[in-house]
């Protein structure tokens, strides 16, 4: 009787074959599942990095816009206050701060999270330091408008003032012209004066020692009754103004003048006559003298007399 091994017995390597194509088909699919996994794992990473690129960009942009915004509003701005122009140096090191972190290779879900947390609260004080400097502006503008007005105003109660101040020095200069006294009627007459004391009056030049200058004061109500310094200018007819050694000056018209003399009237605004007597200090001399008379800074009147 023949046996024959288990080897040998028919299905056996059939079976054995099967076994090793279900193995390998389990290794393909899960190499194949490997890849898949690794693929999309790939592509999620990819999406990421490019999400986290554009975001980044995104950011960036903003960045830029929330700068030229702030250059935009400082542009032709009015001084700021101490406190707007802290706010404005916080804005821009924040700006740098933010640019410097996007400026890192990659970042983290974290620091990108945190990227935009950081630009949207910079989005809200750059919003808010717009507005506050706008509201300076239009308090600038205000108070621009309020300054011309007071300007204006200034201007127009000092040119009043001016004016009243003009119309008053026009009105104290009238008064002043009104109430100063003036010569009705003036004469001058020549005197010889003798050894006895006596005055006799005379035409020619080599008997006179001295002159009598009469005149009365128009009437004037407003003048100032009492007493009032007259000075005397005389000329002699060489044209030559007669002064002493002791002469001293006085303003009248205007002008500052030397007098020959000075005396004082007491004004009484009733028609009194006054006279003046000048002695020569030196001989009368042939022609015209001319004798000038001024009182409360104006002239007073003018005469003359000539000898032969």
């Amino acid at each position: 009787m023949e046996y024959q091994s288990k080897d040998d017995q028919p299905g056996q390597a059939p079976k054995k074959n099967s076994n090793v194509i279900y193995f390998l088909i389990a290794v393909v699919v899960a190499l194949l599942g490997t890849d898949v996994y690794l693929y999309m794992q790939k592509n999620k990473s990819d999406v990421k990095i490019v999400y986290q690129n554009d975001e980044k960009t995104r950011l960036q942009t903003e960045l830029d816009s929330l700068e030229a915004q702030i250059e935009q509003v400082n542009a032709g701005r009015a001084k700021m206050t101490a406190t707007m122009q802290a706010k404005n140096d916080s804005l821009r090191l924040k700006i740098r701060v933010l640019r410097s972190e996007l400026a890192k290779g990659k970042l983290t879900a974290s620091e990108l999270n945190k990227a935009q947390e950081d630009i949207k609260q910079l989005r809200y004080f750059v919003t808010k330091y717009t507005a506050d400097i706008e509201e300076l502006k239009k308090q600038n503008t205000s108070l621009a408008t309020e300054r011309d007005t007071l300007k204006n105003n200034l201007a127009t109660v000092s040119k009043k003032a001016t004016d009243l101040e003009q119309k008053n020095q026009e009105l104290d200069t009238k008064v002043k012209v009104a109430s100063a006294i003036k010569v009705s009627t003036a004469e001058v007459v020549a005197y010889k004066v003798k050894n006895s004391g006596k005055e006799s009056d005379v035409t020619k030049a080599k008997q006179a020692t001295k002159i009598k200058i009469n005149f009365n004061v128009a009437a004037n109500e407003v003048a100032e009754k009492g007493l009032h310094d007259v000075f005397v200018r005389i000329i002699d007819p060489t044209g030559n103004l007669i002064t002493e050694t002791d002469s001293g000056t006085f303003t009248a018209d205007g002008q500052d003048l030397q007098f020959t003399y000075k005396t004082s009237i007491d004004f009484r605004d009733d028609g009194s006559m006054y006279t003046i007597d000048w002695v020569n200090p030196v001989p009368f001399q042939k022609g015209t003298y001319t004798v000038l008379l001024y009182a409360d800074g104006y002239t007073m009147g003018k005469t003359s007399i000539t000898l032969k």
